[in-house]
């Protein structure tokens, strides 16, 4: 395996600043959850294209995508435009803090799916810091979260969004072993914005007529939480299995809590100080003792 061009974690650190800023954008957005995906998407791919240009191999990669590759990358595309779907709708019906908090538990999904899938193994003590993350994000979220009525159905439709986008990144992961993350990252992004595309219209949501301010949220997240997050952890996952990324997504709630105080004056609590430095010791208890990915299963066929 070629060494990467910059350190795969302080890679995930930035791309996960950047994904810090997605719950903001939707909520600031007066379009429905499903346009907001769809323009999401489509304005990832229409930026993603000068990458392409620059690259001209990555054309050729494409096209000799393998069967499976097409069918894995269609499915991940699936998953993708699923998350989208589901965790924007949620911040419909919960606050920002309870959605975000929920689809970040993805750690949970990673974990089974990182040992059934890819046979990985976790040291006591990265296990430990893992658990300590998720354990933050509760005490960021526990005075904001609502039950009961439509903010528990926000609060279920966040928890999907956690367990689909994991299957994105353990296909992702896999994937990325025999393709470059262009490929791979404009591929899925055209597929996820066919199906959101497709939704859109079978439900009867207009796609225009928005104030031009939603035009501009539309662009800040395909460039900002989509290029410079997802498509950086895109880049990341062939170094990083999904067990790290996931964690590493945990550091996400306090990114939004910082941004919600900034833009909507969003007080921050004690308990959202104190879940922030859990989360911050968790992390780093799980890096420091979470092995390479590359010491994993450098013998699994592709």
């Amino acid at each position: 395996m070629e060494r990467p061009i910059i350190p795969p974690y302080f890679a995930l650190f930035l791309a996960v600043l950047a994904i810090s800023t997605s719950a903001i954008f939707v909520k600031l957005s007066s379009a429905p959850a499903p346009v907001i995906a769809t323009y999401r998407l489509l304005f990832s791919v229409i930026l993603t294209i000068p990458f392409l240009l620059i690259n001209k191999g990555t054309w050729r990669e494409i096209v000799q995508f393998s069967r499976k590759q097409w069918l894995l990358s269609i499915l991940s595309g699936g998953f993708l435009a699923a998350h989208f779907l589901l965790w924007f709708e949620s911040l419909h019906y919960t606050s920002i803090a309870s959605s975000t908090v929920l689809v970040t538990l993805q750690p949970l999904f990673a974990f089974v799916g990182g040992y059934f899938l890819f046979k990985e193994r976790l040291s006591k003590l990265a296990m430990a810091g893992g658990i300590f993350a998720i354990m933050g994000s509760f005490v960021i979220g526990w005075g904001d979260f609502r039950v009961g009525g439509m903010a528990l159905y926000g609060d279920l439709l966040a928890l999907l969004a956690a367990f689909v986008v994991t299957l994105y990144w353990l296909i992702g992961q896999y994937l990325r072993r025999g393709i470059s993350s262009t490929a791979y990252s404009f591929v899925v992004y055209l597929i996820s914005s066919v199906f959101l595309l497709g939704h859109s219209l079978f439900y009867g949501h207009a796609l225009t007529g928005y104030p031009l301010a939603d035009w501009g949220w539309f662009i800040c997240l395909a460039f900002f939480p989509t290029l410079l997050g997802h498509s950086i952890l895109n880049w990341v996952i062939k170094w990083l299995n999904t067990t790290t990324v996931s964690v590493g997504i945990l550091f996400e709630p306090i990114g939004t809590c910082i941004l919600a105080y900034l833009i909507f004056g969003d007080i921050v609590t004690l308990p959202q100080w104190m879940g922030g430095f859990i989360i911050l010791f968790g992390i780093f208890l799980f890096i420091r003792f979470n092995r390479p990915k590359e010491e994993l299963n450098q013998n699994e066929t592709t």
